[in-house]
């Protein structure tokens, strides 16, 4: 953080600051009843994090993307789902609208999404199409001056609170073509389906979703017809970088909860941090954080100065959900039998960190994209 400008570490120490005092308290409470965290997501938006990387024009802050990173570093390393939240509602639902929509879709839609008064989710992956998203089966149809919508989506966060608003849909619009379209969640024919029994993230939505001759205006067309699927990829490469943020503070969070840990429990006479096994193991999960780290600010550094970086950004996706996933394990080991109650951070750390590896472009997704990137 030293070497963050002023702006950016106020930034990040005020949502630190939030995380500890707001998010940490009730985390373990909203994950073991299974519930969103309202009074959370209210927090959020009062402080402006869901319009960091928007500008004012659209009731944004004015901001960049790196501090959005920054941001969800910070709340990820108390409660991933409050992290994932804020992640998908910003990358996810508003980012798409921001990036392709035109004039009156940003006019319409951007200042309740960047105010944090309402969500918007990403309909992409479904039952048959996940790494692979082109096999989408969705379909929408002109009928006139309306599209008419069929087909389901699978796995889609933030798309069945009491505050999401819209759901930004891929379907297939002729037989080579994947177009986007808005389709609002009072739509007659949408349903958001019960919600998911995950291994984590409790405190995160996540349903699937089906479309019943949903019909919607024309001028939903998100962007440029037959380019929904490209503009995606698009949104995806920068949600990587967000998605290496969280990581990293979940990877973080556990060798803050750990070095806590080990300084007061004491075995065999002395605290267990003085055992060389246990420092050692905590040094390895210090090294992975601060790699992780840096892995996503030079990504998240070549985004914003407008150089390619799909590259680094799958690097710092897959460097920061596996130091994430590998911290977890080992926080869990050094909490010893606390690390598996629930009611630890690392606890649930262990839970929610696997999805990291799998979400927003899994592992060997990553490492096919990084081997193109190098020419193979």
């Amino acid at each position: 953080m030293d070497l963050l400008s002023n702006d950016y570490r106020d930034l990040a120490l005020t949502v630190r600051e939030f995380a500890r005092d707001v998010v940490a308290p009730v985390s373990a409470q909203h994950d073991a009843a299974y519930t969103f965290p309202y009074e959370v997501v209210a927090g959020m938006a009062s402080m402006g994090l869901f319009g960091l990387p928007f500008p004012e024009e659209y009731g944004g802050q004015g901001g960049d993307y790196f501090g959005l990173c920054l941001a969800l570093e910070e709340l990820g390393k108390v409660d991933q789902s409050v992290a994932i939240t804020l992640e998908a509602g910003v990358s996810l639902g508003a980012m798409p609208v921001y990036r392709f929509g035109n004039e009156a879709q940003k006019k319409e839609w951007l200042p309740s999404l960047t105010s944090g008064q309402a969500l918007a989710a990403f309909g992409l992956t479904e039952a048959g199409a996940g790494s692979d998203a082109s096999g989408t089966r969705t379909t929408a149809v002109l009928d006139g001056d309306h599209w008419v919508i069929n087909g389901s989506k699978q796995f889609i966060t933030n798309s069945g609170t009491s505050i999401t608003r819209l759901v930004t849909v891929t379907a297939r619009t002729g037989p080579e073509e994947i177009s986007t379209i808005l389709v609002p969640t009072d739509t007659p024919g949408f349903r958001a389906e019960p919600a998911y029994d995950k291994v984590g993230w409790h405190a995160s939505d996540t349903h699937p979703l089906s479309f019943d001759d949903v019909r919607v205006p024309a001028e939903n067309l998100l962007g440029e017809r037959g380019r929904g699927y490209a503009n995606f990829l698009r949104i995806l490469d920068e949600g990587r970088i967000a998605i290496a943020a969280l990581a990293t503070g979940a990877a973080q969070g556990c060798v803050d909860e750990s070095v806590k840990y080990a300084s007061e429990r004491v075995a065999f006479g002395q605290p267990i941090g003085r055992h060389q096994s246990i420092a050692f193991t905590i040094a390895r999960m210090e090294a992975r954080a601060h790699t992780a780290r840096t892995a996503y600010y030079d990504a998240a550094a070549r985004m914003l100065a407008g150089k390619p970086f799909k590259k680094e950004a799958s690097i710092a996706k897959l460097v920061a959900s596996e130091a994430a996933m590998d911290n977890a394990r080992d926080a869990t080991q050094i909490h010893g039998g606390y690390g598996f109650m629930n009611e630890y951070a690392v606890a649930r750390h262990y839970r929610d960190s696997k999805v990291l590896e799998i979400g927003e472009g899994t592992t060997e997704v990553q490492l096919m994209l990084i081997a193109r990137q190098v020419g193979l």
